[in-house]
């Protein structure tokens, strides 16, 4: 216990502004409390091409040094803040709010029948969704720092340690536990798990990608995104930091220091790699792979091969955020709270938006057809349509 505690603590040390760490890891760092010593790039003067409307705002609380991301079922929008508040909005309207009486850590996870939150005590909180009731309440190994997924009648965890809970959606009783050996240095992250049908897929400090079984949470596979490198811990660095995202047959996963690897996901055979270093993480379009890299900086890989398409540096150190891709463009949210519209052909700017001037630091979350929400570090929360 003591040694996995030394882990998460030096981990802590290395993105509050350890020296041996560079300034771009702070920028989008939601632990971090240091100001990056490199000057971020001045906001781009663009000639918008397309409309990003503002469809409704709403306010929950300060997420304080946490990246809380909302969850969105449908119409509904639930969110939640560090001293313990708990809200669903529908279209913008408030149906309800509660106090759950406990600090919250870990980012919201929901679906039609329930909503569950984590602290950082490992507490896991699940509340009926349509009255924010509890439900039931269980216990991890340690503080939950990435939102909860769930589907059909699982409800998965991840615990910062990276262990991984798999619980009974009605009863929330255990159902099986996965861990594994971590290294001796790794990266606070809020990455999670990804919840399908098939199985439960998961990226690992140490540049590990796994495909776990839903009904008993055995290994179905493990691939490797990238190799640890150097002659360090701290050059040896090579984390999964972000969720791993899988459209239809394929999943994808980047890794710090690492590589962008996609894989298929049924038997974890490597399709594709690239070298790339994100801790923001990545997303899938139409025929792009947005990633954006430890400087801020946009990339766009064809989906099938791999092959560069291009690279939008115009936001350089400005914190940018883990891509979200809509219909043929791509959002990305930064550390002064603006949204920002690239192309998908070429990464050109065609829109931009501003929130309340805090951190974009939790990921952007897709609604239906082009509409999208975002949570600011102030507690806002935004929702837009794109044009």
């Amino acid at each position: 216990m003591r040694f996995s505690a030394l882990l998460l603590s030096c981990a802590t040390v290395l993105l509050a502004g350890c020296a041996a760490l560079s300034d771009t890891v702070d920028a989008i760092n939601p632990f971090s409390k240091s100001v990056p010593k490199a000057k971020p790039a001045p906001l781009p003067v663009i000639q918008p091409q397309a409309e990003i409307g503002r469809l409704w705002q709403a306010s929950i609380g300060k997420a304080g040094e946490y990246a809380l991301t909302p969850a969105v079922v449908g119409e509904s929008v639930y969110a939640a803040a560090r001293d313990g508040t708990l809200a669903r909005f529908d279209a913008g309207r408030q149906v309800w709010r509660i106090e759950t009486g406990k600090p919250l850590s870990g980012g919201v996870g929901a679906s039609d029948q329930l909503v569950v939150v984590g602290t950082p005590k490992g507490e896991v909180l699940a509340f009926h969704a349509r009255d924010g009731k509890l439900a039931w309440q269980a216990q991890v190994s340690s503080e939950i720092l990435a939102s909860p997924a769930l589907a059909g009648d699982l409800v998965v965890v991840r615990s910062a340690d990276a262990h991984i809970f798999a619980f009974d959606a009605a009863s929330g009783l255990r159902r099986w536990l996965y861990q594994r050996p971590l290294p001796t240095l790794v990266l606070r992250s809020t990455a999670g798990v990804v919840l399908t049908d098939k199985a439960v897929f998961a990226g690992f400090p140490g540049g590990k990608l796994v495909a776990i079984a839903r009904g008993n949470g055995a290994a179905l596979w493990e691939s490797t995104v990238a190799l640890p490198r150097g002659t360090t811990e701290l050059e040896r660095i090579a984390d999964v930091a972000s969720d791993p995202v899988v459209e239809m047959a394929t999943v994808c996963a980047v890794a710090y220091q690492g590589r962008l690897a996609c894989f298929d996901s049924d038997n974890g055979r490597q399709l594709w790699a690239r070298d790339i270093s994100s801790v923001a993480g990545l997303d899938i379009g139409q025929r792009a792979i947005f990633v954006t890299d430890e400087k801020g900086v946009v990339h766009a890989f064809e989906r099938n091969g791999g092959a560069t398409l291009w690279k939008q540096d115009k936001l350089r150190l400005r914190g940018v955020g883990r891509p979200l891709a809509l219909d043929r463009k791509v959002v990305v949210g930064d550390f002064e709270g603006y949204l920002h519209v690239l192309a998908e052909d070429d990464g050109s700017f065609l829109a931009r938006s501003s929130t309340d001037g805090s951190p974009l630091l939790a990921p952007l979350r897709r609604m239906a057809a082009e509409n999208f929400v975002v949570q600011t570090r102030n507690g806002g929360i935004f929702a837009f349509a794109l044009r």
